[in-house]
């Protein structure tokens, strides 16, 4: 799914278009206990409740793709009969009203999902007639061809208020809070199936991180049983270590910002794209070709790049790999930074015989704010 795909089913889940038919959910306790449990038609719901629901939802479809929303595949073992594909399958066709699907859900995440304090699953079915588009992008409405019908998994931490003091507008007075058990932002969740180009695909699903670098990988395993593709943060960590190993004694300054930039220009011009640019094994030996790599290291580098690359043709998302925020430069103790497009403006040369970085600079001059004449 792509950032226009994810914002189509965000609208969905507000007042205004709800697409919520059933919401079923449960409470666990530290001790792995269900407390209490809801199942009910999701208008059934109190307005206030049902706007907070509105929230924690749509919360589960944030951040950046990549990251915090991670597309997911199922390996084909897991679409037979009574793999955890077709088990998400039955559940979503059952529209959340069997009830005994509903408790091995529940009992399949508490066996699963690891975490020492209390939480609240959630879970929701929808149904969206997919509006057509005209030649010119606008939505038609009354042309609806297909139907999406897909669940929502949402897990939320329950916590304690902090103890504190409150004003008692009855009593007049400042007195002690009561403390309350909240339900808090959502800390993981999934979208089945998944809604790829603006259809229905059932081989795959959308995950949701708040820690895209916490992954409960016992969770996505046994529950889910899709492929985990790298973090964002091991996608940069990969990259590093391809370049690094490919170009050996010619990955020097200039040829590592040069990457840097042309990385850069990349996002840009693929900026209005709806899929985020994706560097995949052609892409980054072409990188490395146009950046000074030497025959010699690019004979290597289809090894090198195997024996980095922990998930087999994932690809790496490009603002994975690369600050497009900012340009910087670590030494020993000192840590500098530099607006991306004023890469330019850093050199480093020989001063008196010694390795220097230099700052072009003009001639206002501010240290800790204070302008240096």
């Amino acid at each position: 799914m792509n950032r226009k795909e994810v914002c189509e089913i965000k609208k969905l889940l507000t007042p205004a278009n709800c697409c919520i038919s059933r919401i079923c959910s449960c409470y666990v306790d530290s001790e792995k206990n269900k407390r209490t449990e809801l199942k009910e038609a999701f208008l059934s719901l109190p307005e206030e409740e049902a706007f907070k629901y509105f929230t924690i939802f749509k919360n589960s479809l944030s951040g950046s793709i990549g990251k915090n929303l991670i597309n997911m595949r199922f390996p084909m073992l897991t679409e037979a009969e009574g793999g955890t594909q077709d088990f998400l399958m039955r559940l979503r066709d059952s529209q959340l009203k069997d009830d005994s699907l509903i408790e091995e859900f529940y009992n399949r995440v508490i066996a699963n999902y690891e975490y020492a304090e209390n939480y609240y699953i959630i879970l929701i079915h929808c149904a969206y007639d997919i509006p057509s588009k005209s030649t010119d992008g606008m939505e038609m409405y009354d042309a609806s061809d297909f139907v999406y019908e897909f669940i929502q998994c949402t897990i939320c931490p329950v916590k304690l208020s902090k103890a504190g003091l409150c004003y008692n507008s009855q009593a007049n007075v400042i007195e002690n809070r009561n403390r309350d058990w909240i339900v808090e932002a959502p800390d993981t969740g999934f979208l089945f199936p998944a809604f790829t180009d603006r259809y229905t695909d059932t081989h795959g699903l959308l995950y949701y991180a708040k820690n895209p670098e916490q992954v409960p990988e016992r969770f996505i395993d046994e529950l889910l049983g899709c492929v985990i593709p790298m973090s964002a943060k091991s996608q940069k960590e990969t990259f590093q270590a391809i370049i690094e190993n490919t170009l050996g004694e010619k990955c020097d300054f200039e040829t590592v910002k040069n990457i840097h930039d042309s990385l850069n220009e990349m996002i840009e011009e693929a900026k209005n794209e709806p899929v985020p640019l994706t560097l995949d094994k052609y892409k980054i030996k072409q990188l490395l070709v146009n950046n000074g790599a030497t025959p010699e290291k690019l004979e290597e580098y289809d090894q090198c790049y195997k024996e980095c690359q922990k998930v087999e043709n994932s690809g790496f998302m490009a603002s994975n790999v690369t600050n497009t925020k900012s340009f910087e430069i670590k030494i020993t103790d000192v840590s500098i930074k530099v607006a991306p497009d004023k890469s330019y403006l850093v050199k480093r040369q020989l001063v008196n015989g010694r390795s220097c970085i230099v700052i072009e600079t003009s001639e206002h001059i501010e240290i800790n704010g204070i302008v240096v004449k």
